[in-house]
C-alpha cells in the first residue's frame, strides 16, 4: 500500500510486454514509412509471443494497392423460351447487334456463328463464347431475313389457273411456205445454197422477206422496225452482198478476168452503237462471205491500235463494219480511207445510237460521205454498175421521237418496212406517239416478288433451281445495273462459300487452261474469289479494268453430275477480254450461266440461251424488250423472270403486261415469291419435311455463309461496298415515265444492304471514292424518319418510324442543322449503351 492510501493493481502478460516505439524528426513521410514498419514488426512480434501465426501479405505493386477481389458473378437468370404469345410484346424495331438485342454498349458482341432466329418467339441467343467475335468494318448488324418484310400487294394466280397456257405461234420463226425460200426473193443460187448447206437457213423470216425483197429491186432509203430475235441483221447484209456479187459479174462480163477485189474501194458501210454487236455482225458476214471470197470486209471499232487499224484500211476493204466514233476519227485523221464509191450505209439500233450520244459523230459522217460522193471522178476510175445514188438503212425496234431526228439526218423518202404491214395502225403507239415493237409471243414470261433482304439468297435459289438437271438449262443469262455489282456477285458465285462447296479438280484445271483463253486460269485456295491468275501487288478486286478472269466454275450451282461455269461482261472490262468471253460462253456446250450489264442486251445472237433473270429491272422498257429478246429468238422457246420488290416496284408488273399483243391477251404472266423461290432451291425435291421452316433455316445459313465469306477479305468488303453503293446510285436512274416504280425514297437502304452481305449501317460505308456517307454532297443531308413503306414521314405498320440514311435530296441549311442533330443523338445513345436508331430488324 502507498503512502497516500492507493491501491495499485497491475495485470502483466506472461510474455511480457513489447515497447513500441515513438518517431520524431524527419519529414512527415519518412515518419509515416517508419510507424507502418513499426508497426508491422509489432504485430508480428506480438503474434509471436502469443503462439499465433501471422499470414504474410502479397506484394502488390503500387498501382494495385487499391485492387479488390471480387466474388463469382451470379449467373444470369434465363427466360423460359416458352412465352404466350399474349404476353410478351416485342419491340417493334429494337435493334439487334451481332445477333442479340442490345440493352447496354458494354455488352460484349457474340460469335459471328451465331444464326439469327427466325421465329419471334425466340428472343435468347444460345450460349455461345463471344471472346472471337470479328469486329471488322465497325459495329456489325446481323438481322434475320424473315422479320419486318414488306408485304406483297399482289396476289397469287389461283393453281388451276397458273396451269392453263394457251398455245402460241412463233411470232420471229422462220416462214414454213414452201413458196417462201431465198431464191424467190431475189437471192442467187450460189448464196441461197451456200445458206442452206453452210449457214443452215432454210427458209426466211417475214422481216428478211420484207426487207430483202425491197432492198433489192431499189435504191431507196429504208426503215427497217422488227422484234428482237426476227433475224434483222441478214435482211440488210443479204442485200448488200448480193448487189456486190452481181457488181463483180458485170464488171467480170465486160472485161475478162476483172472482178471486185478489195482495192476496187469501199462499197458499204455498216454502223453499230457496240463493240459486241460490231464483232457479231461481222461474224455474220464473215461466214457469209465464204462463199464470195473475192469481196473482204473488216473492222474499225476501238479497243485495239490505230495503227493496226490504219494498215488494215490501206490494205483496202469492200465492206466496213465499225462503231461511230473511230470511224468519224478515221474519216478525220486517215487519208487511205476513200468513202467516195460508198454506196450502202446501215445504221443498226438507231434508238441505242442516239441514246449514247452519237448523234454528232453520225453528222460528221453523213456530211463526210455526201461531200466525197459529189468530187468528180475520172471516167476511167469509175465502177460500171455501181448505183448513182447511196442508199442508207436504218434498223430499229422502236420508232422513238430521237429515232426519227436521226431519220431526219440521215434518210430521204424512205420507205418503211416492217414484218407485218397490218400491224402499222394508231394501236401502236404508246402515251408519247412513239411507236413500240412487243415480245416474242412464245417467251413465257413470270416476276418474282422478292423482299429486299432476300434477293441475294433467292438469286442463288433461283440459279440452282434451274441447273439442278443437267441438260434442263443450258444458258441463263443474269443482267444487273451496273458493273461493280456484276463483279460482287460474279465473286460469290465463284467462290467457295461452304465447306460442301465442290473444289475443282487439278484435271479440271487443267481442261480450262486448253480452252485457249489467257483469263480461264482459277486460283484453287479456301474462300478466295478467283479475280486474277496471276495475283499482282496492290491490284483490288474492285478494280474492274486490272481484271483478267472472266469465267470460272461455280461451286455454289455445280453438281455431282455436272459442272456450271460463270461468266461475266459489262463495260468497264478491256476490249479483248470482252470479246473473248462472249466468244468463250457461244462456243461453250456445257451448262453456263452470264452475269452481265446492259452492255449484252442490245443485238446480240447468243445461241442457246433458254433463261433470262432480269434481277435489276431496266432503267427504260425499250432496255428491258431487249433483255429478254436474248432468248426465244428465230422461233425457239424461252424463259425471262424480273425481281421485283414488294411495294411500288409491282406496279411494274402493267408495263410487262404491255409487252403483250392484243392478239395474245391469253398469253399470262406468271407470279413467284420468295417463299416459293427459297423451297424450291434449297429443300431437295422429294424430300418430305415435318419442318415448314426448315428453308428459312437453310436461307439463314446460306446468307450467314456470304456475310462471313466477304468479312474473311477486306478486298472483297470493300467489293461489296461499291456494289451496294453502286446499286443504289443506279437505282435513281430510271427514265421519268418509270419513276414512279422504282422510287428512292421507298427503298429500304439498310434491308437492301443485307442483300450485297454488308454488316454494317449503309451511312457508315467507307469506300474510296464519292460514296454515300464519306463525300462532301451528304455531308450536310439530313436523315429522314419514315415506316416501312409509308409515304410522306407517315408511320409504317409496326408503329415505329424507320430511319432512312441520308440522301442527297436537300442542302438547305435546316438540313444541316437537323443532321447534326441527329448525330449528337445517336452519339449520346451509344455512349449510354442504348440501341441506336439506325439498327433496324
Amino acid at each position: 500500500m502507498a503512502d497516500d492510501g492507493m491501491l495499485l493493481n497491475f495485470s502483466i502478460p506472461e510474455t511480457g510486454i513489447l515497447n513500441k516505439p515513438t518517431f520524431r524528426g524527419g519529414t512527415w513521410r519518412d515518419r509515416l514509412t517508419a510507424k507502418k514498419a513499426a508497426g508491422n514488426w509489432h504485430s508480428r512480434a506480438t503474434g509471436r509471443l502469443n503462439g499465433e501465426t501471422v499470414e504474410s501479405k502479397k506484394k502488390t505493386k503500387a498501382s494495385e494497392v487499391n485492387a479488390t477481389e471480387l466474388g463469382s458473378r451470379p449467373e444470369r437468370k434465363e427466360k423460359s423460351l416458352e412465352l404466350e404469345e399474349d404476353h410478351f410484346e416485342r419491340h417493334p424495331k429494337r435493334a439487334r447487334v451481332s445477333g442479340d438485342f442490345k440493352p447496354a454498349s458494354r455488352e460484349k458482341a457474340q460469335d459471328e456463328e451465331f444464326i439469327p432466329q427466325s421465329s419471334d418467339a425466340v428472343t435468347k441467343r444460345p450460349g455461345h463464347d463471344s471472346s472471337n467475335s470479328n469486329s471488322k468494318g465497325g459495329k456489325q448488324i446481323i438481322s434475320s431475313l424473315f422479320t419486318y418484310n414488306p408485304a406483297s400487294s399482289t396476289k397469287l394466280l389461283p393453281k388451276e389457273d397458273a396451269q392453263v397456257d394457251i398455245p402460241v405461234e412463233p411470232s420471229n420463226a422462220p416462214l414454213t411456205s414452201e413458196l417462201d425460200t431465198f431464191t424467190s426473193l431475189g437471192i442467187s443460187t450460189i448464196l441461197a445454197t451456200h445458206l442452206l448447206k453452210k449457214m443452215d437457213l432454210k427458209a426466211p423470216t417475214a422481216i428478211q422477206k420484207a426487207a430483202i425483197t425491197q432492198l433489192i429491186k431499189d435504191d431507196s432509203d429504208a426503215y427497217i422496225q422488227a422484234e428482237t430475235g426476227s433475224g434483222k441483221t441478214l435482211s440488210y447484209l443479204l442485200p448488200i452482198v448480193q448487189r456486190i456479187m452481181e457488181l463483180s459479174a458485170n464488171m467480170k462480163k465486160r472485161k475478162q478476168d476483172d472482178t471486185v477485189h478489195r482495192d476496187s474501194g469501199l462499197f458499204a458501210i455498216i454502223l453499230a452503237p457496240t463493240r459486241e454487236l460490231s464483232k457479231q455482225i461481222a461474224a455474220v458476214l464473215e461466214s457469209l462471205l465464204r462463199c464470195a471470197h473475192w469481196i473482204v470486209a473488216g473492222t474499225v471499232i476501238g479497243g485495239e491500235k490505230k495503227k493496226s487499224e490504219k494498215a488494215r484500211l490501206r490494205k483496202g476493204l469492200n465492206i466496213l463494219v465499225a462503231t461511230p466514233g473511230r470511224l468519224a476519227d478515221h474519216l478525220e485523221h486517215t487519208e487511205a480511207l476513200d468513202v467516195s464509191n460508198v454506196r450502202w450505209l446501215v445504221l443498226d439500233e438507231g434508238d441505242r445510237l442516239m441514246e449514247l450520244g452519237f448523234e454528232d459523230e453520225i453528222q460528221k459522217i453523213v456530211g463526210s460521205l455526201n461531200n466525197r460522193m459529189r468530187a468528180k471522178k475520172s471516167e476511167s476510175s469509175r465502177i460500171p454498175g455501181l448505183p448513182e445514188k447511196r442508199t442508207t438503212v436504218l434498223c430499229s425496234a422502236t420508232m422513238k421521237m430521237d429515232v426519227e431526228r436521226l431519220g431526219q439526218i440521215s434518210l430521204k423518202d424512205a420507205v418503211h418496212i416492217r414484218a407485218d404491214p397490218s400491224e402499222q395502225d394508231e394501236n401502236s403507239k404508246d402515251e408519247d406517239g412513239d411507236q413500240t415493237f412487243f415480245a416474242p409471243a412464245q417467251l413465257k414470261q413470270s416476276y418474282a416478288v422478292v423482299a429486299p433482304k432476300l434477293r441475294l439468297v433467292s438469286l442463288i435459289s433461283f440459279l440452282k433451281r434451274a441447273f439442278v438437271r443437267k441438260g434442263s438449262i443450258m444458258k441463263a443469262i443474269v443482267f444487273i445495273s451496273c458493273a461493280d455489282s456484276v463483279d460482287f456477285h460474279f465473286d460469290i458465285l465463284t467462290g467457295r462459300l461452304q465447306e460442301s462447296d465442290k473444289v475443282p479438280t487439278i484435271k479440271e484445271k487443267e481442261a480450262d487452261k486448253e480452252d485457249g483463253d489467257e483469263e480461264a486460269e482459277k486460283e484453287d485456295t479456301d474462300a478466295a474469289p478467283p479475280k486474277t491468275s496471276k495475283p499482282t501487288k496492290g491490284v483490288t478486286q474492285s478494280d474492274p479494268t486490272k481484271l483478267t478472269v472472266t469465267h470460272a466454275e461455280s461451286p455454289t450451282l455445280s453438281s455431282s453430275t455436272h459442272s456450271v461455269t460463270t461468266y461475266r461482261l459489262h463495260g468497264s472490262l478491256p476490249q479483248s477480254l470482252r470479246t473473248s468471253t462472249l466468244a468463250h460462253f457461244t462456243k461453250n456446250k456445257e451448262p453456263c450461266l452470264l452475269i452481265a450489264t446492259d452492255v449484252a442486251s442490245r443485238g446480240l445472237d447468243l445461241p442457246n440461251v433458254d433463261l433470262v433473270i432480269e434481277f435489276d429491272p431496266a432503267f427504260a422498257r425499250e432496255d428491258h424488250l431487249h433483255r429478254i429478246g436474248r432468248t426465244a429468238r428465230a422461233g425457239r422457246d424461252g424463259r425471262a423472270c424480273i425481281f421485283l420488290m414488294p411495294g411500288c416496284e409491282e406496279g411494274y408488273v402493267d408495263v410487262l403486261k404491255s409487252d403483250r399483243k392484243d392478239s395474245e391477251a391469253g398469253v399470262h404472266i406468271g407470279r413467284q415469291d420468295a417463299e416459293e423461290i427459297l423451297k424450291k432451291g434449297l429443300i431437295t425435291s422429294g424430300v418430305t419435311s415435318k419442318d415448314k421452316t426448315a428453308y428459312m433455316t437453310k436461307a439463314t445459313e446460306l446468307q450467314l455463309a456470304v456475310e462471313r465469306w466477304a468479312l474473311a477479305s477486306p478486298a472483297r468488303l470493300e467489293s461489296a461496298r461499291r456494289a451496294f453503293q453502286s446499286h443504289v446510285r443506279a437505282y435513281t436512274t430510271h427514265v421519268a415515265a418509270e419513276r414512279g416504280y422504282f422510287d428512292i425514297k421507298q427503298l429500304h437502304l439498310g434491308h437492301l444492304a443485307k442483300a450485297f452481305a454488308l454488316r454494317e449501317r449503309p451511312s457508315g460505308l467507307k469506300v474510296p471514292g464519292l460514296r454515300t456517307g464519306t463525300g462532301r454532297e451528304t455531308r450536310n443531308v439530313p436523315a429522314r424518319a419514315r415506316g416501312s413503306g409509308a409515304k410522306d414521314g407517315k408511320e409504317g405498320k409496326s408503329g415505329k418510324p424507320d430511319v432512312d440514311v441520308p440522301t442527297e435530296l436537300d442542302m438547305s441549311e435546316e438540313a444541316a442543322k437537323m443532321r447534326k442533330a441527329v448525330r449528337a443523338r445517336e452519339k449520346f445513345m451509344r455512349h449510354a449503351g442504348m440501341a441506336d436508331e439506325f439498327n433496324l430488324g
